[in-house]
């Protein structure tokens, strides 16, 4: 490797180069005066507290995911169950094997993060850790066993029948394959993906690093579908067909109240995903839901703009719609502590999870 392939190996030169590595501030601070025209265009800075009545905030930011989860019918959802702090782990151990929980389990945070605190717990031992590690009140899952992962981005004017995807994300987990001479380290600095995810890989991983996968071995280095946590995010929005999009508005008209966000999902494979099968919602996501298409290394940051605006757009409407129908904005003093306390919130689970 010469030295400008060096430097481009560097993760300064990594995040400036892929815009899809940029900060949320630096993405979204060039279209700020559209939101804000949609703001006065709705005459509310919180009109999007509307958009999805039964969730709180629109599910824009400090939403409970016990809450969603709750709206969701249980048969679309992997087996959960909520833990209020203090969770002493013999008391959440014994809870969740008189409940017939099997391993793994995934453990995260009620409130979401960017994937933040999600842990999945091969054992006993990782579930007492993760009981006596966690700052926040948590949600213990069914590990599910689909491969595949997608979101799904959903819209529905409300009083109309028929709802519509408007995006489609697939998501290629952090892993590598072994070529039976590099160590797992090794084979994560060949891929400038995985470069800016070495820090929680060390954290999350330690002397594993060292280990040396025997040739065409496949290991899983983060179990779940996170921007953020080194997933490849691609488009495949034009996979939408009639027969997904039937089944899709069909799932989500069953969740009282969500007319706007973004379904995370687990499937087994796309001919049963199209057919509502053998698929499940690992994440609902409401208003504050990117569609994060966008992320697909190919596209621009123009491209992204443009969608991020449409997207908007769609959510005044949806969000006006239910205000002409009786559903109040959220006040100015009630957003304004929303904002205030997911500051707070950020800075907090920050210092806790890698």
């Amino acid at each position: 490797m010469n030295i400008i392939q060096r430097l481009l190996h560097k993760p300064f030169f990594i995040r400036l180069l892929n815009w899809e590595y940029w900060s949320f501030n630096t993405v979204y601070a060039p279209i700020i005066p559209i939101w804000l025209l949609l703001c006065v265009r709705a005459r509310s800075l919180f009109f999007f507290s509307a958009s999805n009545p039964t969730i709180m905030n629109g599910g824009f930011l400090m939403e409970s995911k016990k809450e969603i989860y709750d709206l969701i019918p249980q048969q679309y959802y992997p087996r959960t169950h909520f833990f209020a702090l203090p969770a002493e782990p013999h008391h959440v151990i014994s809870t969740l094997k008189a409940l017939g929980f099997k391993y793994p389990l995934i453990g995260k945070p009620d409130v979401g993060c960017r994937g933040m605190g999600v842990r999945k717990l091969n054992d006993e031992q990782a579930l007492a850790g993760y009981c006596k590690e966690s700052p926040l009140d948590f949600l213990v899952q069914e590990y599910v066993p689909y491969e595949k992962e997608a979101g799904i981005f959903y819209c529905r004017m409300p009083g109309e029948e028929k709802g519509r995807i408007t995006g489609i994300v697939s998501k290629e987990l952090l892993g590598i394959t072994g070529d039976g001479l590099s160590t797992i380290r090794q084979l994560v600095m060949k891929e400038k993906r995985f470069i800016l995810q070495l820090d929680a890989l060390e954290a999350m991983h330690g002397e594993f690093l060292e280990t040396i996968p025997q040739k065409g071995e496949k290991v899983e280095l983060v179990p779940y579908g996170n921007h953020a946590r080194g997933a490849k995010f691609l488009d495949h929005s034009h996979l939408n067909d009639p027969e997904l999009e039937y089944h899709i508005d069909n799932i989500s008209k069953m969740i009282p109240g969500f007319y706007y966000g973004r379904l995370d999902v687990r499937y087994n494979s796309w001919e049963e995903l199209r057919q509502g099968k053998a698929l499940s919602i690992i994440e609902l996501n409401g208003a504050g839901s990117e569609p994060t298409h966008i992320y697909d290394p190919h596209h621009s940051i123009f491209f992204a703009w443009k969608e991020i605006i449409r997207h908007w757009i769609m959510l005044l409407r949806i969000s006006m719609r239910n205000h002409k129908n009786g559903i109040p904005y959220m006040r100015f003093r009630e957003g304004r502590k929303m904002f205030r306390d997911n500051t707070e919130f950020e800075k907090q689970i920050a210092k806790l999870y890698v």
